[in-house]
């Protein structure tokens, strides 16, 4: 009875292990084209965002960093780019779990862009002032 319970506890300790590994810090990140001489920046929310895929054995896909950004980035259709961003590298699997990317950053946002002015999500303090 007891060397069951010391399977169990070393079975389920090896089911909910994980990590997260902080793979970059960055100043300014971003996967969009944008026009960098436009001086109408201005900072957003922090925002997160990951991408990951189930692991049963083995991997059933494969995770992206992109697609991590970009779905951070797009979480304000005015965001153009992510400042003080962090990029973690997440492995939350052993036989069962979940793998990917999760990135996280302040939004900077364009109000030259269509429908992007000054007021609602936005706020008003200026990113290169």
């Amino acid at each position: 009875m007891k060397n069951l319970l010391v399977v169990a506890a070393i079975g389920l300790g090896l089911t909910l292990s994980g990590c997260s590994i902080r793979m970059a810090d960055l100043t300014v990140a971003s996967t969009k084209n944008y026009n960098l001489n436009s001086n109408q920046f201005v900072k957003g929310e922090r925002v997160t965002a990951d991408d990951s895929v189930p692991v049963v054995l083995f991997p059933l896909g494969i995770p992206d960093m992109k697609t991590a950004m970009d779905k951070a980035i797009e979480k304000n259709k005015c965001s153009v780019a992510l400042t003080d961003v962090v990029i973690t590298s997440l492995n939350h699997a052993f036989l069962f779990g979940k793998i990917g990317y999760r990135v996280e950053g302040t939004q900077v946002l364009d109000t030259s862009q269509p429908n992007c002015k000054t007021g609602g999500s936005l706020t008003e303090e200026v990113v290169n002032k």
